[in-house]
């Protein structure tokens, strides 16, 4: 069931294309994500730009 309704919304895309704009945007945000998780990846990610987070299974007491 759910492979009809991509096949209809990929019908209907093809029809009506998204513009030149809207795909440069999206496909520019894409490689901006991709670019931090590479920073972060290697290590060059400053300090202030990451969040430490409390180890799992420990709760923090109220």
């Amino acid at each position: 069931m759910n492979n009809l309704l991509w096949l209809i919304r990929a019908s209907r895309w093809a029809r009506n294309p998204p513009r030149a704009r809207m795909v440069m945007l999206v496909l520019a945000i894409i490689a901006l994500g991709l670019a931090l998780k590479g920073l972060e990846y290697w290590g060059l990610m400053p300090e202030w730009a990451s969040m430490e987070r409390p180890p799992r299974g420990i709760r923090l007491e109220r």
